[in-house]
């Protein structure tokens, strides 16, 4: 698989040699966390073929089979304090919606923050985390992107059948996971080479996937709902929220 991907890279593509690739692992991110803390270098890229425990965020997992989709993670070091990566899930989730629409043939909306969707379907999540350095700078930077490829409707767990769908299923043609892998390379790498530099043209391209803006939302702190309409993204990606009372909050 691993040749396969690099196969669709070009030949002087700067990560070419730091691909790592795993029939089978635990989480790409842990296994990114752990090679970070050990010296690895900028552009670190490691993928699995299956997760078997795969993350999504707030501790939830993440479903990864085998031979389904792509399960990546990306290490990053970014010379910056950490408030000026505040909108990298943001950038990442436009560097994918770019990589599907290169190698697929359409463009998927986000769900603020890091879902990736069509219609009411998500069809990939993604899980940034950041390291520190002890003078308070970024160490680190892990990029976790889970991709549904090639699965059928039926292929799903049942509590997620409704909610989940395949870039297969979507575009009805059949899909080449190593195109798909090479194309979401290339777009971190570009991504990477713009992210401090160009933020307000990546958010202002995220406001135009975000299928969030304009729809009702519900803010739940405990055991408290508050109601509202998603009205713009800040600029660290923040969602601005105009609530019943009329109130704009971030």
């Amino acid at each position: 698989m691993k040749e396969r991907i690099v196969a669709n890279l070009p030949e002087t593509f700067p990560w070419i040699e730091t691909i790592h690739y795993f029939d089978t692992i635990g989480s790409t991110n842990d296994e990114a966390r752990r090679m970070a803390k050990s010296g690895a270098p900028h552009g670190t890229v490691l993928i699995a073929g299956h997760q078997t425990g795969g993350h999504g965020r707030r501790g939830r997992s993440f479903h990864s089979p085998a031979g389904s989709g792509i399960y990546m993670s990306v290490l990053l070091r970014p010379d910056c304090a950490p408030t000026e990566l505040m909108h990298l899930t943001c950038a990442v989730a436009v560097a994918m919606c770019d990589a599907i629409e290169q190698a697929v043939g359409f463009r998927p909306g986000i769900k603020w923050t890091n879902d990736l969707v069509c219609g009411k379907r998500k069809i990939g999540g993604i899980l940034t985390e950041l390291g520190f350095t002890n003078q308070g700078l970024v160490d680190y930077a892990i990029i976790g992107i889970g991709i549904n490829c090639t699965q059928t409707e039926l292929d799903f767990p049942e509590d997620i059948r409704s909610i989940a769908a395949s870039l297969a299923m979507v575009s009805q043609t059949r899909v080449e996971a190593d195109v798909v892998a090479a194309a979401m390379i290339q777009a971190l790498q570009k991504m990477d080479s713009q992210l401090l530099s160009a933020k307000a043209q990546i958010l202002a391209q995220y406001k135009k996937d975000c299928i969030t803006l304009g729809q009702e939302i519900v803010l739940l702190r405990g055991d408290g709902k508050r109601y509202g309409i998603a009205r713009d993204i800040d600029p660290d990606g923040g969602l601005v929220v105009e609530f019943q009372s009329g109130t704009l909050e971030v």
